[in-house]
């Protein structure tokens, strides 16, 4: 592959068409369904697909077929067909759902509006990942533009990803015989470690999620009159987080959270560790004096990746400061975010946490866990010679560098379900997500220069996958 040519072709589509097209995707608040479920009725859904499905509809890509695929009562999602050579199939991956609003934007950012700043687009949505059409399209259309053999490519964007992709087996059983078998599958909706090279996610975490509650009284109390003799229901729900959590260090107790880290992953994280020193941490917005846990960044990084962790990520039940009156309160609730490790069966691990946490209750309080996300983490494949090959020669011709492989703390759910389907297949897990691009947090944005790069990296795998030994 003419590597020049390709990068020049790809920067053009960059910059003349992706960009205004992320532009005017991230002003839409399209919501996944978890944070917005009224999303039929209020639509920023349907625009956002209308609008990507528009673009790729438009391309000049041979044979493709696209369309707008609906099941009753489900998100829909966009589906191409790009015939190839040979009978391999390659499945490539993204979603243009996205995550809610959070606060803490900069006072000229804002997740609904598209800033550019020093190569930098700004807004919900953009890096994670409404850019993963249009990169896949564009990876495809730079290979047909060389006379570049490809496989056969299909094209999944998804609308219900980060609601845990509750939509998608519906969807991928639908499809079924229309997919085939890939032998490679393309996921653009993960990390990098820097800016300055091709990252290959090796494996993802997965995730136990849910709500849990207290409740001590039938209404609010005087806090004069009831404190001492009513329970509170704050110090019940640090009474139960304490059996998964120690608050001291983190460490979560159960020995059913935890999984063996397999020694090829150690080694990848220590180079990993080597390449960014403590940019492992300082990539983080810490608040002035706050140190990182653990005592290195090796640490650091197999936390991230393949230990347990817990954050609480809301509550409800506590009025705002401003309206907090002397009053003991009848209801706590907690939102709990438990990542588990790559290896550790997502809905298993939830049942197991329901009954810690349900168990002999402090002060016989009423208390309840309810799960709403469980989902299983993913461990890769060893990585064929053919795409290590491939992948280090796209990443020096695109950025200089060698490719670097990496853990992602994240859940990619789509992952490891087609994991399951698809055992034989290789995978090239890989994204924009880099150092302080903040997915999900405030300030969100997709690093332009190293998108572009990527997408060249990516027609260069697609190509090698076509000249790669079958046997």
């Amino acid at each position: 592959m003419d590597h020049q040519s390709v990068q020049k072709f790809v920067d053009e589509v960059w910059t003349d068409s992706i960009v205004p097209e992320l532009v005017e995707y991230i002003k839409i608040p399209a919501k996944s369904p978890h944070f917005d479920p009224d999303w039929e009725k209020n639509g920023y859904i349907e625009d956002a697909i209308q609008q990507i499905f528009a673009w790729c509809r438009n391309q000049d890509v041979k044979g493709m077929e696209c369309e707008i695929v609906r099941l009753p009562g489900r998100t829909p999602l966009i589906f191409m067909d790009i015939p190839g050579s040979g009978d391999d199939t390659i499945l490539m991956y993204g979603h243009m759902d996205k995550q809610p609003e959070m606060t803490g934007w900069a006072d000229d950012l804002g997740p609904w509006l598209p800033v550019m700043k020093d190569g930098k687009l700004y807004g919900r949505g953009g890096a994670d990942d409404g850019y993963a059409a249009y990169a896949s399209l564009t990876a495809l259309m730079a290979l047909q533009l060389e006379g570049r053999p490809h496989a056969r490519c299909v094209v999944i964007i998804e609308a219900c990803e980060e609601s845990g992709s509750y939509d998608l087996p519906f969807y991928i059983d639908h499809l079924r015989s229309r997919i085939g078998t890939p032998s490679l599958v393309v996921c653009l909706d993960s990390g990098a470690g820097n800016y300055d090279q091709l990252w290959l996610t090796v494996s993802l975490r997965g995730m136990a999620a849910g709500t849990l509650s207290a409740d001590v009284l039938e209404e609010g109390v005087h806090s004069g009159y009831a404190s001492g003799v009513v329970p509170s229901s704050f110090r019940v729900l640090r009474r139960l987080l304490s059996r998964l959590e120690d608050e001291n260090t983190g460490k979560i107790l159960p020995d059913y959270l935890h999984a063996e880290i397999p020694e090829q992953r150690k080694e990848q994280n220590q180079l990993m560790a080597e390449a960014l020193g403590d940019g492992v941490f300082n990539a983080y917005p810490f608040c002035e004096g706050v140190q990182p846990q653990a005592d290195n960044n090796l640490e650091r990084l197999l936390n991230r990746t393949w230990r347990p962790a817990l954050s609480v990520t809301g509550a409800e039940g506590m009025p705002a400061l401003a309206s907090a009156g002397n009053v003991l309160r009848p209801h706590t609730a907690l939102k709990l975010s438990m990542r588990l490790p790559p290896t550790v069966d997502g809905e298993q691990a939830t049942r197991k946490m329901r009954a810690t946490l349900e168990a002999d209750p402090p002060d016989n309080a009423r208390v309840s866990f309810e799960p709403d996300h469980a989902a299983s983490g993913w461990n890769a494949p060893d990585i064929a010679p053919w795409l290590h090959e491939s992948l280090e020669k796209a990443s020096q011709d695109a950025y200089g560098q060698g490719v670097m492989y990496m853990g992602e703390g994240g859940t990619i759910p789509f992952m490891a379900m087609l994991g399951d389907f698809f055992p034989e297949a290789q995978f090239m897990i890989t994204g924009v997500l880099g150092p302080n691009s903040n997915a999900h947090g405030p300030n969100e944005f997709i690093h332009i220069p190293f998108a572009r790069k990527l997408t060249s990296c990516v027609a260069q795998v697609l190509a090698d996958h076509y000249e790669r030994p079958k046997s």
